[in-house]
């Protein structure tokens, strides 16, 4: 279904995006990143705390790491500020690649057992279709915040997965 370069590929397109919304972050006012934009999480950071909840959770799941005891409701507050934000970014970003790097074809097979606090029970799904998801997820919320941030004035880079810098 998918396989160990997909997750190389997709682990560096994330790294790539967030550097790029890192690095527009950095420069904006507390009150900038917190306003209410009526996106579904609120703010900008309201949306990037939600983003960084949610990888924790999923990499936590494939890696065995350490998770979260956030639910969704308090995802929005995984950080309380842009710099602590953008220093545990940039931390995720390095153990999502960590995990892709190490990924073996036999790692994508199979079904993940994992309890949800969210939803109070236990599931069984698809290893693939799990990892599917961390980086659909990703890509969903950053588009919300690429949006959040043209709309205050901001260039957020371009975001065509053909365009990845190669290293």
């Amino acid at each position: 279904m998918i396989t160990v370069d997909y997750c190389r590929t997709m682990a560096a397109y994330n790294r790539w995006q967030n550097d790029g919304q890192r690095r527009i972050v950095s420069g904006m006012t507390p009150e900038a990143l917190t306003l209410d934009r009526g996106a579904f999480f609120g703010s900008i950071m309201g949306t990037l705390n939600h983003l960084l909840w949610g990888d924790t959770l999923w990499i936590s799941r494939f890696d065995g790491g350490q998770g979260t005891e956030l639910t969704i409701p308090h995802s929005t507050a995984l950080t309380v500020d842009a710099n602590i934000w953008d220093t545990k970014r940039a931390q995720m970003d390095d153990r999502i690649a960590a995990w892709a790097d190490a990924l073996q074809p036999a790692d994508l097979e199979g079904d993940l057992h994992w309890y949800s606090g969210s939803m109070q029970r236990d599931f069984a799904k698809p290893v693939a279709i799990c990892v599917m998801q961390l980086f659909n997820h990703q890509t969903h919320h950053r588009g919300q915040v690429h949006a959040m941030l043209t709309a205050a004035g901001e260039k957020p880079g371009d975001t065509d997965l053909p365009f990845l810098p190669q290293n």
